[in-house]
């Protein structure tokens, strides 16, 4: 499934075989302080930057509903945030992983967001919509 929006995520979550639970990183672009000056003139362009992970969550498919209640329970932890990187978990035959078991992999992917591996995420704007980075 080509997925375009986060709509299109929930869909082919909700159709898997097994049982799933997304996890999510909220990140922003920061600029490092060890910037060079073309560094800097790019980051001032809107280019560049180092992504730096500001809060992460899992949630089960029947606690999640829309991308907008996802936004709204991150907006109030008051975090800024430019993207929201995503990925899913599955479980075994009738059984859905718990939080417990979603610990683990969602700090292996905020570290794995630190260190720039983003290829097993997909990152949405703050509208919802798939980025591509690069």
């Amino acid at each position: 499934m080509n997925i375009q929006t986060f709509d299109d995520l929930l869909s082919a979550a909700r159709s898997q075989s097994l049982p799933q639970r997304l996890l999510f990183v909220f990140a922003d672009v920061e600029l490092p302080d060890d910037a060079t000056p073309a560094q800097r003139l790019e980051f001032e362009r809107g280019e560049g930057g180092a992504l730096v992970p500001q809060m992460c969550v899992d949630k089960g498919l029947d606690e999640l509903h829309s991308f907008d209640q996802l936004v709204h329970e991150a907006n109030a932890f008051g975090q800024p945030w430019g993207m929201v990187f995503a990925a899913a978990l599955a479980g075994t035959p009738g059984h859905q992983p718990e939080s417990p078991e979603a610990e683990q992999p969602l700090q292996d992917m905020v570290e794995a967001i630190r260190q720039g591996r983003l290829q097993a995420f997909i990152p949405f704007d703050p509208r919802g919509h798939a980025m591509a980075l690069g």
